[in-house]
């Protein structure tokens, strides 16, 4: 099939397809004019990727992955310390985000937000602020 129908079927745009070719996660077969010829298992492989893209995995998690779900005798040991890795890292930036929405909760409601100059925001931002 060409691109267009692999876009189709896999849900990903033909820009990335082509991407995922240019970075080696995808061998398409070459018809004798050279036009790609995507076959069922890559698009399996298409929407593996979609999925785990979806995940928030890099491409180079995603790289690994990809070679454990072609690799039969894949220990699942191993796909279970990449999704650890991952999931220590999604913790680590939502306790990131909650300390940032913290601070700027306080710092919204230390503003008057009326027509005078001072504003703890401002503060905060210059490097002037004593946040909490």
């Amino acid at each position: 099939m060409n691109i267009g129908v692999a876009s189709e079927k896999s849900g990903l745009p033909s820009k990335t397809i082509r991407y995922y070719e240019d970075i080696g996660l995808l061998h398409p077969a070459r018809t004798d004019n050279g036009y790609r010829d995507y076959s069922t298992a890559d698009i399996h492989r298409l929407r593996f990727l979609q999925r785990s893209r979806s995940l928030g995995f890099s491409v180079d998690e995603c790289r690994q992955l990809l070679s454990l779900y072609q690799d039969r005798e894949r220990d699942s040991a191993d796909v279970k310390a990449i999704a650890k890795a991952k999931l220590v890292e999604i913790d680590r930036k939502i306790a990131e985000l909650v300390g940032l929405r913290g601070l700027l909760h306080h710092l919204v409601s230390h503003c008057h937000g009326d027509e005078r100059p001072d504003c703890p925001i401002i503060d905060e931002l210059a490097g002037q602020g004593v946040a909490q």
